[in-house]
């Protein structure tokens, strides 16, 4: 009989890595100019610091989820976490961007696989109502991670270097090893057909095309012969994607799933909150330290405004849920956060630390009300059957939906800078947050960026609210245990009742 201490353990254990994992990816961004100073990168190269994780992330963490039911749920975590240690260490040790580049594939590989390893063994450990508190409580911990890297990554500049911020995330790490190592359970399932060969590489293919299309579109142009064919071969590789899902016996991406609408409904809140939340954990320490000149501490202590609420709200919210649905929570959190963004976009660089707090701390109060319930829904909205795959499903929406919001966000902002500035290569310099290297009077690069961050903020609120529309339209009546998945496969597969 399995003791209610040892699953908890389990998911301290797969709770603290799943905490580790966003750190690294937004404590990154408030390392980014500190590592263009130190190992003298270009911008293109500076940009890939953190694309390079989110997209090694995001493109296999289904094919890892696949890997884990065939060799091992246990096994892939270890292997998964242990990696992650190894390649945080060769990051924090780069000689240049290009090879720090290169390592945060391998963090990417690596994280992709202890999420799918750690999530499916938590899947074996609880069940019912458990399992859904559990995966609310691994989607908190995913979002404080998130929230507070910039916060831990700007201390960690300002005392130790950029290094540690790398270093930090080996060490806890480890302890999640230690803790996971004697006590989580090894299962496998049975069934498992292994990986999908063909899906995982043409989906992989259309993730990797899109964001080098984003990335180079501002420096080339958007209409470039370039730029239009990594847009062309990305839209190929996906359609040869959807084939192949819709074709294979055993799909990496069950698409049948999404006949259940409330399960369309989930998808839409983690690019909501990529939208709204996500980028902003990326941009805004680049533009205190980069633009605004702030040293690092400050830039962390400041970024607290943002992720503050990720502390209490998630947990409020889901005792609001006795109450009130999660779609309509979810949904007025995400207008909210909305509302935040528009304000945000108002205050020209150079405004007091304080006056920028206001309106992040209200995005970050929107944004925590969708983040807490978002694990929780995406399993309970489908039978407890299909569990395994609409966990891989959300995971992928996530990670490669914030992947190519951020993309698409630099590649947007740069754009707009470069529409202000005639000079192609200081637009680039003042989209990375380089102002001072960016040559030219400072005052006109800083009304550019002014300029395009308040636009960038407008498009981000307008998607926010579409997102908050076809939440609420497609959640208004679901519950964190939704028996109506259950009772519809019931009705579709009377044997399984």
């Amino acid at each position: 009989m399995r003791s209610v201490r040892d699953k908890y353990i389990v998911l301290f254990a797969v709770c603290l890595a799943s905490v580790v994992l966003p750190l690294d990816f937004s404590g990154a961004a408030a390392a980014t100019p500190a590592i263009a100073r130190a190992l003298r990168g270009s911008p293109t190269a500076v940009t890939w610091i953190v694309n390079s994780f989110m997209l090694a992330f995001g493109s296999t963490v289904m094919a890892a989820g696949a890997l884990a039911d065939v060799y091992g749920r246990k096994r892939i975590f270890a292997i998964g976490i242990a990696s992650f240690v190894a390649t945080s260490v060769a990051v924090s040790f780069a000689p240049s961007v290009a090879w720090l580049d290169a390592f945060r594939v391998g963090q990417g590989l690596a994280a992709a696989c202890t999420l799918s390893g750690g999530s499916a063994a938590l899947a074996q450990e609880f069940d019912g109502p458990e399992r859904a508190r559990a995966f609310s409580l691994l989607g908190t911990t995913f979002g404080l991670g998130l929230a507070f890297g910039p916060s831990l990554g700007g201390v960690l500049l300002g005392v130790l270097g950029w290094r540690s911020v790398f270093l930090s995330g080996a060490i806890v790490g480890v302890v999640s090893l230690a803790f996971a190592i004697p006590t989580m359970r090894e299962s496998r399932d049975p069934n498992a057909r292994g990986v999908d060969g063909p899906g995982t590489a043409t989906f992989t293919a259309a993730l990797a095309l899109f964001t080098f299309a984003l990335i180079e579109a501002p420096a080339r142009g958007w209409t470039s012969l370039p730029v239009l064919g990594l847009f062309g071969a990305a839209a190929l590789a996906l359609v040869a994607f959807v084939q192949i899902e819709r074709h294979a016996a055993h799909p990496m991406l069950d698409l049948s799933l999404f006949r259940y609408p409330r399960f369309v409904g989930v998808q839409a809140l983690p690019i909501a909150t990529a939208c709204c939340y996500v980028v902003l954990l990326i941009l805004l320490p680049i533009r205190f330290i980069g633009i605004e000149g702030h040293d690092e501490v400050t830039a962390g202590t400041t970024m607290l405004a943002l992720s503050a609420p990720m502390l209490v709200v998630p947990f409020a919210v889901a005792t609001c849920t006795r109450w009130i649905s999660p779609g309509t929570l979810s949904a007025a959190g995400l207008v909210l956060a909305a509302g935040g963004l528009v304000w945000l976009g108002r205050i020209a660089p150079g405004a007091p630390v304080a006056t920028m707090a206001k309106p992040m701390l209200l995005i970050g109060f929107g944004t925590s009300a969708p983040w807490g319930l978002m694990d929780g829904l995406s399993v309970s909205v489908v039978p407890k059957e299909r569990a395994g795959m609409a966990t891989g499903i959300f995971g992928t929406t996530r990670i490669a939906g914030e992947s190519i919001a951020l993309a698409a966000t630099r590649a947007a902002l740069a754009t707009m800078i470069g529409a202000r500035i005639p000079h192609p290569e200081m637009a680039q310099s003042v989209a990375a947050g380089d102002l001072l290297h960016a040559g030219g009077d400072s005052a006109i690069m800083l009304f550019a960026y002014g300029d395009a961050f308040r636009m960038l903020c407008n498009g981000l609120a307008v998607l926010t609210l579409a997102s908050a529309l076809v939440v609420l339209v497609f959640l208004s009546g679901a519950s964190l245990v939704d028996e109506k998945a259950r009772r519809d496969e019931i009705d579709e597969h009377p044997n399984l009742g």
